[in-house]
């Protein structure tokens, strides 16, 4: 093996450890990497994939590219130029190393959300993110192949009612808050699903509610309102297999950049997981475009600390090398 074969297996491998910090719907983490000749493959994993809530696997697919954003993220890191395949079929995605190039510090900065980065469900302050840095996020998502819709306070009364339907449908469910059960509270000693110290106390009391996971956290939930907070959809002009793996990516681009703005980003997808309401929010984009789901933008408490990290699978769980 020469030693740039060497070189590129190694930057590989440091991508795919650095996706598993990927945000994923419920922390299931429903990916695996396979590293081999000179290249990186990204798969989904069907075991993890939330059978109830997520028969058609679209959150799968969004999680899976949150990861996939990740691993590039990384690679331009340590000064890798790279193309990205993503066939309509397994592998989801194939990333492979062309030339090194300088490091950029803004590549550096990047990398270095992957850790900051966090799911808050806490309150927010009363203090509105600026126009310039809304702005600066819509771009984000457009630079990656997706759009973000901010919505006007119309829109967001109607998004509360449209969240507030799913998660109702959601409660009826009997099945579906089983296979909740499974993946939400706890300490997660199976290094998946959301432990109770990333989730509030109760649900915070918002305009747009937060999911209820039917289970208590640990953290504080905060004793203001969301009266300052800016409500957006994230949504694609297609609504197939890969553009919901391109919307990840996407989310995760628009994710990373807001952290850097010292704006918290707090996904919703439970309006995207019913037909009705899915169909409510891409009545907001007047059926231009195929929502991936909403996001709430805040602006946190600097007096607070971050929520703890949640759990990782191990490297060798998710990374196999031939």
């Amino acid at each position: 093996m020469s030693e740039h074969t060497d070189e590129v297996t190694r930057a590989l491998v440091q991508a795919a450890d650095a996706a598993r910090f990927a945000p994923s719907i419920h922390n299931t983490q429903p990916w695996r990497w396979v590293v081999r000749a000179g290249r990186l493959e990204l798969f989904g994993v069907s075991e993890r994939q939330l059978r109830e809530q997520d028969p058609s696997g679209r959150m799968l697919l969004l999680s899976c590219g949150t990861a996939l954003h990740h691993a590039q993220v990384a690679l331009v890191a340590e000064g890798w130029r790279h193309e990205v395949k993503r066939p309509a079929g397994d592998p989801l995605a194939t990333i492979r190393p062309l030339e090194r190039e300088a490091i950029h510090p803004e590549a550096t900065r990047h990398f270095q959300m992957l850790q900051v980065r966090r799911t808050d469900r806490r309150t927010v302050t009363d203090d509105a993110v600026p126009q310039e840095t809304l702005g600066h996020l819509v771009k984000v998502a457009e630079d990656h192949g997706a759009h973000l819709h901010v919505l006007d306070r119309d829109q967001v009364i109607e998004l509360a009612a449209a969240v507030d339907q799913s998660q109702r449908a959601q409660d009826s469910d009997e099945r579906l808050r089983a296979e909740q059960a499974k993946w939400v509270g706890g300490d997660r000693d199976e290094n998946t699903g959301i432990p109770a110290s990333a989730l509030p106390e109760e649900v915070p009391l918002t305009t747009v509610a937060e999911r209820d996971f039917q289970t208590s956290g640990t953290l504080p939930a905060g004793s203001g309102h969301d009266h300052a907070a800016t409500y957006a959809v994230l949504y694609g002009t297609g609504d197939d297999a890969v553009d919901w793996l391109r919307g990840g990516e996407a989310l995760s681009a628009l994710w990373l950049a807001a952290t850097e703005q010292a704006v918290s980003l707090l996904p919703l997808s439970g309006p995207v997981e019913i037909p009705s309401t899915r169909q409510t929010l891409r009545g907001m984009l007047s059926g231009t475009g195929y929502p991936f789901l909403a996001v709430r933008l805040g602006t946190l408490d600097p007096a607070h600390s971050a929520p703890p990290k949640t759990p990782r699978l191990p490297a060798g769980q998710v990374i196999e090398i031939l």
